[in-house]
């Protein structure tokens, strides 16, 4: 067992440190996946043996390189505390934040109408590290997208997943999660498959973060998909297989890619759950299977990153990789500011049951 593994013995984490968590988890699967994204797996395994990788892999220059799947993680949590109250204005702040990213993607600083952020001063949140085209194209249209307008209505890439953990993060109840991770997703993935990944991924991180064993989370968030019909079908295919192929068989490399490459939303999202659900007790195993594979490495390691690092608090992360991940600091700077405002500031209430979490109930613990 890993030291990270035996981390887990210490005790339920607090809600803080799940937050903590999640965003660090991410920056840690993305950077493990960055130096091998386009590789294949007997690219990957010829150049770092049969393993495959074991740590941060040399990619844009240095050797722990995230990449845009935590940019605009953290440009997502800049909207998120920036909105009022009501969330009213979330779906502008939204695009104003990722319009910043966007820019910078393009060799130069935003414009004037574009609103800044203390992000943009940190050269990680500005460097160009592969951003997706579904990203960059959305952005540059004139107008924002919209469920009923949506950006790229035929894009399903996981460009939208690897950014949504946050909204589980910040929302009151799952419903608003879903919500959320939808209306910010529409702005560069306009296909359900896309969008729907998204509010999947953020429907489980606030499952997680109220105390919900994975397995338990991942059963009501397929719950939650069914209830949307056809439009989810490829999700709930995607997460059942995943589910299946983690209760049955050793896993490897090539049992990951039987869930596909990680290029879409949805195959994006099976393979970081599938690769969480079967290494439960050993973060350090499972960021490793979600990232050695021939497929979008950087995207599955971040969304497996999210999930255990929120199903388990930081201190059952890596400390080789906590301690040297590329703008750990920032990544930190940000799960606080997020604990200030959600947590201390009591914006959400622990035993809300209203709405749609009624119909999809969980086990929770509360906030702590």
């Amino acid at each position: 067992m890993s030291a990270a593994a035996s981390s887990l013995t210490r005790g339920e984490p607090t809600a803080r440190e799940r937050i903590r968590g999640c965003l660090l988890g991410g920056a840690i699967g993305d950077a493990l996946g960055a130096g091998i994204e386009f590789a294949s797996l007997q690219l990957i395994r010829a150049t770092y043996g049969q393993h495959g990788v074991t740590d941060f892999a040399p990619a844009y220059g240095r050797a722990n390189a995230i990449t845009d799947d935590t940019q605009l993680t953290l440009f997502t949590v800049d909207a998120l505390l920036e909105h009022d109250d009501a969330g009213r204005d979330l779906p502008a702040r939204l695009w104003r934040s990722y319009l910043a990213w966007a820019s910078y993607q393009h060799g130069r600083p935003p414009r004037p109408s574009v609103a800044s952020s203390p992000l943009t001063n940190h050269p990680a949140m500005t460097a160009v590290r592969a951003p997706g085209n579904s990203c960059l194209s959305g952005l540059a249209q004139a107008s924002m997208g919209t469920l009923t307008n949506p950006a790229n209505p035929a894009s399903k890439g996981c460009g939208a997943v690897m950014r949504s953990a946050p909204f589980g993060l910040a929302a009151a109840t799952a419903e608003q999660a879903w919500q959320q991770a939808i209306a910010g997703a529409v702005l560069t993935h306009g296909h359900p498959s896309g969008y729907l990944s998204a509010a999947a991924l953020a429907w489980i991180v606030w499952q997680l973060l109220h105390g919900a064993p994975l397995p338990t989370a991942v059963e009501s968030v397929l719950e939650r998909l069914r209830a949307d019909g056809a439009p989810a079908g490829e999700c709930v295919t995607a997460l059942s297989q995943a589910v299946a192929l983690a209760g049955a068989d050793t896993a490897t490399p090539e049992s990951v890619q039987r869930l596909g490459g990680g290029w879409v939303g949805e195959e994006a999202l099976a393979i970081g759950v599938y690769a969480a659900l079967t290494r439960p007790d050993d973060p350090d195993a499972a960021l490793l299977l979600s990232v050695n594979h021939s497929g979008d490495s950087d995207s599955t390691g971040s969304i497996c990153g999210n999930l255990l690092g929120t199903a388990h608090g930081e201190q059952a992360l890596p400390a080789r990789w906590t301690s040297t991940v590329e703008a750990a600091d920032l990544v930190l700077g940000q799960a606080e500011r997020l604990a200030a405002r959600y947590l201390d500031g009591a914006q959400r209430s622990p035993n809300d049951a209203t709405g749609m979490t009624r119909r999809f109930p969980v086990f929770r613990s509360g906030i702590r």
